[in-house]
């Protein structure tokens, strides 16, 4: 089954095993990062992005794949739309189903406005569901969100708007008891206390889970919830355009049938934009951990709107990707693997940094490794390193796999690996959308009234990098907040006229640019057929 290379380094890691597992490797310094990260992270790659040439962020870099869409023709065109009989008339409509939209239409509802959630695929069909690690949240005696501030603002390059920081870190304990509240089943000691665990780049064990099924959990609570409270949910049908009404304020959204691609409209006092991310875009070519429909919808339907982006040039590339076996390639190996203790190990059996550091540097070690010291190991379908699980059990004891990270012992299960007696070949995969539309502390975007934006569609709360377990928390913070003032926004507005005036000025736009292109946006969904 195994090449003898492939046989030697596995060899070369079992014999250092128990050196390696007793070996504390030194942390990088700042400019040790920075250097780093400028040789071999893909954010630095320069050709790998291109200027906008119109919309509100024109002259920014952003990379190619997302120029394209963003600088793409609409699906319709106003003629095409008979916007005075809408399908739909609500006060907030939610566009997406995942963890930011369902947290936003439960408080949306929960303050008495009549709600509506829209997706594309199914309620839960969402990176939130496949999130595993945990959340993070200032709530022990030796920690507290300034803390929890210190380490994000760092691990962003400082780069994260500090009111919208402010606002996660402070906002996250009371985050933590609402989902307990609403029945999450978070990892707990005997006496009730919840267990929390390191994560790269924070100084605390913050780290608040259920087991490695973090996001499954908290999706299936959230779900459950939008359920009971019986929110309409439109499954199957993606928001293609947003309407805005004749002040310029955001006034629905026309919506198309997924199977039937029937054009709906729906009329909203507010619209939330929760779209999630944009891995299914596969930048530089890179494998990604992200769910089917992360395409980066709400990018693009903001942007022609008006809406104005934030830190779109920064991308997330989650260190460990599963780079063996093909089948599973991509696929996201939870950080807690590294934060129970296993260390990253290259070709012959040498551990070549802290298992701890930052994503974006712990990426960049791994492509370094790979690339020019030339000490990846060949999969078959490209590089890896190791990520030596078994050191797991040595340090907490036989059991302690199965008992915090079964999804991981499972995925790798079912190809032949015990992750407690080998260990597994990893790879960066992309993995978040660090950046999307600008927003206030209300969560609106600083520049089109009534539209706000929760979740992964935003930019700016983790500045240029995020750390582990903070998507979690942002997602029912920012849900929660978009919910909140969007109801509280609805009840003081009349919605005038709808129009979709801004696709013809934006097509104007282009073509004044010299813009030539048949693409059409949002892309709505990936596109694997053979070319």
């Amino acid at each position: 089954m195994y090449s003898e290379k492939f046989q030697a380094s596995l060899k070369a890691v079992e014999a250092a095993r128990e050196k390696n597992t007793a070996y504390e490797p030194q942390r990088m310094t700042a400019q040790q990062k920075e250097d780093l990260l400028a040789a071999y992270h893909p954010d630095y790659k320069q050709d790998e992005f291109e200027l906008l040439k119109i919309g509100p962020n024109k002259g920014d870099k952003v990379p190619s794949q997302l120029a394209d869409i963003l600088q793409a023709h609409s699906r319709i065109t106003a003629e095409s739309v008979d916007l005075s009989a809408p399908d739909y008339d609500v006060d907030v409509l939610v566009i997406g189903g995942g963890g930011a939209g369902a947290s936003a239409a439960i408080e949306a509802d929960e303050a008495g406005a009549k709600v509506m959630i829209v997706t594309k695929l199914r309620i839960g069909d969402a990176n939130t569901m496949m999130a595993e690690g945990g959340i993070q949240a200032a709530d022990k005696p030796n920690d507290s969100p300034a803390i929890h501030f210190v380490d994000a603002f760092g691990g962003g390059h400082f780069a994260a708007k500090r009111e919208l920081l402010r606002k996660l870190v402070c906002d996250a304990p009371e985050a933590i008891q609402w989902l307990s509240e609403l029945g999450v089943e978070f990892d707990k000691d005997a006496d009730g206390t919840m267990i929390t665990t390191h994560g790269g780049g924070t100084s605390r064990k913050r780290m608040h889970a259920a087991k490695d099924y973090s996001g499954a959990e908290i999706m299936r609570t959230l779900r459950d919830e939008v359920l009971n409270r019986e929110i309409p949910v439109v499954d199957f049908t993606a928001a293609i355009e947003l309407i805005l009404d004749d002040k310029g304020n955001a006034a629905g959204a026309v919506l198309m049938n997924m199977e039937t691609k029937e054009l709906l409209v729906a009329r909203a006092k507010t619209v939330i934009i929760a779209t999630g991310g944009a891995g299914r875009m596969h930048y530089q070519g890179f494998p990604t951990s992200n769910h089917y429909g992360a395409t980066a919808d709400g990018l693009v339907l903001g942007y022609r709107a008006g809406a104005k982006l934030l830190y779109a040039e920064t991308l997330q590339y989650h260190p460990t990707g599963a780079a063996y076996p093909e089948q599973i390639f991509g696929a996201l190996v939870t950080e807690k693997v590294r934060s129970l203790g296993a260390k990253l190990v290259n070709v012959n059996g040498e551990v070549f940094m802290h298992p701890l550091e930052t994503r974006d540097v712990s990426a960049a070690s791994i492509i370094r490794e790979c690339s020019t010291r030339g000490n990846g190991v060949d999969t078959g379908n490209g590089k890896g390193v190791w990520l030596d699980t078994p050191m797991i059990e040595k340090i907490g004891g036989e059991g302690t796999i199965e008992k915090r990270i079964p999804a991981m012992m499972r995925m790798f299960e079912k190809y032949g690996i015990d992750i407690r007696k080998e260990p597994i070949l990893v790879y960066p995969t992309l993995h978040y959308q660090n950046g999307g539309l600008d927003i206030t502390e209300d969560g609106m975007t600083t520049n089109v009234r009534n539209l706000f934006v929760a979740g992964e569609a935003v930019g700016g709360i983790h500045g240029k990098n995020r750390l582990m377990g903070n998507s979690l928390l942002d997602i029912i913070v920012f849900g929660r907040n978009a919910g909140i003032n969007a109801a509280k926004a609805a009840k003081e507005t009349e919605v005038g006229t709808l129009t979709l005036d801004h696709i013809a000025a934006f097509e104007k736009e282009m073509a004044d640019a010299n813009i030539c292109t048949e693409t059409v946006s949002p892309k709505l969904l990936p596109d694997y057929t053979r070319k």
